[in-house]
């Protein structure tokens, strides 16, 4: 077999966070094994296929098919192909997706750790991925007893950005608040965002809002800055260029699918809140959500929340289903998984910045709650 550079290419847009979150783990599989020789031109979602795939002449294609007129030009290719795609318009190809159901569920926990027991969605029905969110939130929702109001978009739906929001306005207006609300990705958020301001209402005291993709510069200039679900799209590009590289060294070709769970919460202020008319149960809170990888215990709760340890405890079991002592941990190992996935970082630096004195006890609680050893954890979610 030649040793000569593999010719693939990347039908991925730059045009969004995602996307190149995409190629950024495909050049780190690059990087780490063999060199290949890459076709990438300016592409958008949605796009025709560039008019030099009809004489292309390679190895493998990784490629995010996204459209019928996409899909065409592919099927008639003699080459291996993944699909980075939630659309699956040639199901007979491999495919690698976000976990729709891990993605709803961490945005659930996050608005009902809150306090919400009233939950909304504003997806796109256009796109697959939408409506499996959603679905997976209502049901969500639905089991913790909360009241779920999905957001349905006029019978034509706007193509206009300004029209999208006015519609979104029509349906916040008939909400019941306080509520917590998903937004299907990170532009939808920054649109639920702006239906607020037009109507006046208080983000995050009446609506708590929280996107999918954490595009950063989008979440930080939307007003007030969105929360978002982080999509691990390092490894998915990663396990991604794997499979690719595996299919054009003669492995057969499987219609698998790959679903990548997210990373964690980023937090930001639409969600800056707790829901909850207990004030003193909500500042105990907030200052474990602020100061938790600060090393705090309990008794430091206490004195910025004066009131006795056990009401405190029956409180918080009564409202979100833990203790003071155990919402400390769950926002020190958030932070660890967090940093494990996102960062270089050696474990005693990763201790340090999530609050715990000894990494040997990082160690030891991480495996017991999440577990696996912190290292076997960022083996997994690096590369898959």
């Amino acid at each position: 077999m030649s040793h000569s550079a593999k010719k693939v290419a990347l039908l991925i847009e730059t045009s969004n966070a995602y996307a190149r979150g995409l190629l950024r783990g495909i050049v780190s599989y690059i990087r780490e094994h063999r060199p290949w020789s890459l076709y990438l031109a300016e592409h958008g979602r949605g796009d025709h296929p560039p008019r030099w795939l009809r004489g292309w002449r390679g190895d493998g294609i990784i490629a995010r098919i996204e459209t019928q007129a996409m899909a065409n030009a592919l099927r008639g290719m003699r080459v291996p192909i993944v699909d980075v795609s939630a659309a699956r318009l040639i199901p007979a190809l491999p495919w690698f997706e976000t976990d729709d159901a891990a993605f709803a569920q961490a945005a659930f926990g996050h608005l009902r750790e809150r306090g919400f027991m009233r939950f909304g969605y504003c997806g796109d029905p256009r796109f697959n991925w939408s409506r499996w969110r959603e679905e997976h939130f209502r049901r969500a929702a639905e089991m913790a007893g909360g009241q779920y109001f999905g957001y349905q978009p006029a019978r034509r739906f706007p193509r206009d950005d300004a029209a999208q929001v006015e519609d979104i306005v029509r349906w916040l207006r008939r909400l019941p608040r306080p509520i917590g609300i998903m937004a299907c990705y990170d532009l939808r958020g920054q649109q639920v965002l702006d239906a607020c301001r037009r109507c006046a209402i208080a983000v995050p005291d009446e609506i708590a809002v929280i996107g999918v993709d954490n595009d950063e510069l989008l979440c930080e200039l939307s007003d007030p800055p969105l929360t978002s679900v982080i999509p691990n799209t390092h490894r998915t590009g990663y396990d991604a260029a794997a499979l690719l590289d595996e299919l054009m060294s003669g492995k057969r070709p499987r219609a698998q699918t790959h679903l990548v769970p997210p990373v964690g919460i980023a937090t930001r202020q639409s969600t800056d809140v707790v829901a909850i008319e207990d004030r003193s149960v909500a500042m105990a809170m907030r200052h474990i959500r602020e100061h938790a990888c600060d090393g705090i215990n309990v008794k430091d709760v206490l004195r910025a929340a004066p009131q006795s340890r056990r009401r405190l405890e029956s409180a918080f079991r009564r409202h979100f289903g833990r203790t003071p002592h155990e919402e400390i941990l769950r926002v020190q190992l958030d932070r660890v998984r967090h940093l494990l996935v996102a960062t270089d970082l050696p474990l005693s630096e990763v201790a340090g910045r999530a609050g715990f004195a000894h990494v040997e006890y990082l160690s030891v609680v991480f495996k017991k709650r999440i577990g696996v050893p912190p290292s076997l954890f960022r083996a997994r979610h690096r590369r898959g």
